[in-house]
């Protein structure tokens, strides 16, 4: 379900909202098969090539995006929830360019639990808020580079009372590699592995076509490289939402 948001006067505590959905599942990472309702926030500050949310990435679909309140925000929580507190997602673009503390602050006097997750290029201090921190640099294939102080400076604000771990997106050898080099970098935080969404649907496209058969080869080519290298660390995991439900949106 995607909830029509009526705009706000824009001011620092506004965040701009690209679309609020669920209940339905967190489809990926440490949270994945758990009870989610989604807060996608519009804007990033990178442009992957395999993006598979481009209407709340690109600036041409601004227009689509709402300014709204954390009350405001709250408010479509509570009503997608029916007042039961349970885990929210903040997502989306890159949700760590928005003021996003205000409305977390706001949410766990409610009993509700904030997961988020960003590539790891700006850090916040509201970080140290959340339940669950996923940084998810972006490996070669996304031709996006990685700033590893800045994925460090992540790791650093969300301190110690939130729960940190890393996902890399992995397409082939070369982001393969990358995902070695986050795993060293980061030995101590626990590493989830993801095969890459090769048809990505387009933003003005919300049920594209995908290519499940091609994904489904990434995963078993994906687990046997991690089971031949004797990775035992890693952690290897669908995108479950893609497998059920293709590249629908709002789901």
């Amino acid at each position: 379900m995607i909830v029509a948001m009526n705009p706000v006067r824009l001011d620092s505590e506004t965040i701009r909202i690209s679309e609020i959905f669920g209940p339905t599942i967190q489809g990926e990472g440490a949270l994945i098969g758990k009870p989610t309702v989604f807060v996608r926030t519009g804007g990033c500050d990178y442009r992957c090539s395999w993006c598979d949310t481009l209407h709340a990435v690109d600036s041409a679909y601004r227009h689509d995006w709402a300014p709204m309140t954390p009350e405001a925000i709250m408010m479509q929580v509570e009503i997608l929830s029916g007042g039961r507190p349970l885990t929210v997602s903040l997502s989306g673009g890159n949700p760590a360019i928005q003021p996003l503390g205000g409305l977390i602050d706001l949410g766990r006097e409610s009993g509700y639990d904030f997961a988020l997750e960003t590539q790891g290029s700006i850090a916040k201090d509201w970080f140290s808020k959340l339940s669950v921190l996923t940084l998810s640099p972006k490996p070669p294939s996304s031709g996006m580079k990685t700033d590893w102080q800045a994925l460090a400076d992540c790791v650093s604000a969300a301190g110690k009372t939130t729960e940190i771990v890393m996902k890399v997106v992995v397409f082939d050898d070369g982001d393969y590699a990358f995902a070695r080099e986050v795993a060293n970098r980061h030995s101590d935080l626990p590493l989830f592995l993801q095969p890459g969404n090769h048809t990505p649907p387009p933003a003005e496209e919300e049920n594209a076509r995908i290519d499940m058969d091609g994904i489904m080869a990434r995963m078993r080519w994906l687990i046997d490289k991690v089971a031949d290298d004797k990775w035992f660390e890693a952690t290897v995991l669908p995108q479950l939402h893609t497998l059920i439900w293709g590249n629908l949106r709002g789901v």
